[in-house]
């Protein structure tokens, strides 16, 4: 019945009557997402009728009312399939300022317009096939860039960019032919990262170096959406980035990765939002070459220096309580580097494997990026060791006992999951600096079984990449307990009583001649075997 209402009121009525009844059935259909199928022919009509709307000069609040009708019609795929015409999508394409002709975005009073356009796109884009293709035929990446740059410096129009990147992250999802055109005809390496810059105010203090207020405001909800549409546009435009050939792509992938490092150290509006912002980050920074990594630490800055920030290295290991405080309060420091990113990676994948849930999708990002820092980069393994692996001083308890982060990744090792339980127990192996007796120090040979199997080192030595030869240094409490500790479980075990101690001369003399009768019975058999063979 509201289509049909509707759909009278479309053919025959002028822009005011159109403008009410379609805003009557946005309010109504605002959260329909399943339609019924009696009803698809007048969706279908109201669809074509809309269109034709759009044609004519009608005002903007009629533009926008047409738009969301038509964006809520398009949730259903089979509506789309006779009004995705080349015709209609041009019709969007223009109402979205996506034709080369727009030179500008000066009328704020459209921009309600090219939103709900941008809007239905991605509707269109994502549910049609034909849609698809010919977004490749109108050249649609193209435009959607030439618009970003219309608008990325300019915040008041944040939905605006939002939409677009996610109608760019859409096309370079659902067609690998338009990451290659991104990356190198459109340039949309440098235009993404730069979109980003805007989103997070970047100031940079040197080539890849940023101000980071930490008393600064969060960001607000419009630019962490869209920082968001575009770290997912980005990972799909640099999926397939793991080697460096010019030094031009090597200087570009440090830029975006100091973007990501100034990323990891902002929060959003809510805790979620924080979260989802640094797991695509991660996403991202997984595509970067590992090569360019290095920026996410850097050398202390000369005022970090002079309010001498107090480094991790130098408190002693027993002090638990100024540890806290200085992860909590200070500059996270190791070597006379600035590790706060680092940090913030560690926490992330804390959070995720206490989260119980999603480890393969959640956790393995992050874990597989930690572990390519380490194996690359030197400062960040031995701060990571420090974090995850501090010196062993309690061996009471088995390894993967408790709620340390060494404790937490080395029950992992054990996961039914295959991929999680490999990438956990390599993770810790690297920062062993792949020695086998000193990762079974720290998670014991039934735990690190499946590794060395799968390393063909269960007899021990090392893996094949190369580490520095700084040797780890024992705590005494460790080197006393050494000799006690057992080397499957890993901890300590009291020594077993001798039970002979606690028996009598008789008992002791009926056990032993208990024993003799027993291998008195075996020798018996084995010879009877024997004289069987012979005779055969």
């Amino acid at each position: 019945m509201d289509e049909e209402r509707a759909l009278y009121i479309v053919r025959a009525g002028e822009a005011g009557a159109i403008e009410r009844v379609l805003r009557d059935y946005s309010d109504k259909h605002r959260a329909t997402f399943k339609f019924e199928s009696t009803d698809e022919d007048k969706r279908k009509k109201l669809c074509e009728g809309i269109f034709k709307v759009l044609l004519k000069d009608i005002p903007t609040t009629c533009q926008v009312s047409c738009l969301e009708v038509l964006r809520i019609l398009s949730r259903d795929k089979k509506v789309l399939v006779p009004v995705t015409t080349k015709e209609n999508m041009q019709i969007l394409l223009r109402l979205a300022k996506l034709n080369e002709s727009d030179d500008s975005l000066e009328k704020v009073s459209e921009f309600p317009v090219i939103v709900e356009s941008l809007k239905c796109l991605c509707n269109i884009v994502f549910n049609s096939q034909m849609a698809q293709q010919l977004s490749l035929e109108l050249n649609l990446a193209a435009k959607l860039c030439n618009l970003l740059r219309k608008c990325k410096d300019r915040k008041f129009i944040n939905d605006i960019k939002c939409f677009d990147l996610r109608l760019l992250f859409l096309l370079s999802l659902l067609h690998t032919d338009i990451r290659s055109q991104l990356r190198y005809e459109l340039q949309g390496l440098p235009l993404l990262t730069q979109i980003l810059e805007s989103a997070f105010s970047i100031k940079w203090t040197d080539e890849y170096e940023s101000a980071i207020d930490h008393n600064g405001p969060p960001l607000s909800p419009q630019e962490t959406d869209c920082a968001i549409e575009a770290l997912k546009a980005l990972f799909n435009v640099t999926v397939d980035s793991w080697k460096v050939h010019k030094e031009s792509d090597s200087h570009q992938f440090r830029v975006m990765a100091a973007v990501l490092r100034h990323c990891l150290l902002i929060v959003g509006p809510t805790e979620d939002k924080t979260e989802e912002l640094h797991s695509n980050a991660v996403n991202l920074l997984s595509n970067v070459p590992v090569s360019c990594l290095d920026v996410l630490i850097c050398p202390l800055t000369h005022e970090e220096t002079a309010q001498e920030a107090t480094t991790l290295d130098e408190l002693p290991s027993d002090k638990t309580a100024e540890k806290e405080t200085v992860l909590k309060n200070s500059t996270m420091v190791y070597n006379g580097m600035n590790m706060e990113a680092i940090h913030v990676l560690l926490n992330f994948m804390e959070k995720r494997i206490d989260k119980g849930s999603s480890y393969r999708e959640g956790l393995t990002p992050v874990l597989s990026l930690l572990t390519e820092c380490s194996r690359a980069h030197r400062n960040i393994r031995k701060f990571l060791k420090d974090q995850v692996l501090p010196p062993l001083r309690d061996v009471t308890n088995r390894p993967e006992v408790g709620s340390t982060v060494r404790n937490k990744l080395v029950r992992l090792m054990t996961h039914v999951d295959l991929g999680v339980k490999q990438i956990a127990a390599e993770f810790l192996f690297v920062l062993c600096k792949e020695r086998v007796d000193s990762l079974l120090k720290y998670t014991g040979y039934g735990n690190a079984a499946g590794l060395l199997a799968a390393r063909g080192l269960l007899a021990g030595g090392r893996g094949d990449n190369w580490y520095s030869e700084d040797e780890d240094t024992d705590t005494e409490e460790y080197k006393n307990a050494k000799p006690n500790i057992n080397l499957i479980t890993g901890h300590l075990e009291e020594p077993m009583p001798n039970p002979i101690d606690e028996m009598t001369e008789e008992q002791k003399e009926y056990e032993a001649m208990k024993l003799v009768n027993m291998l008195d019975k075996l020798s018996r058999r084995a010879n009877v075997k024997d004289l069987h063979q012979d005779d055969g």
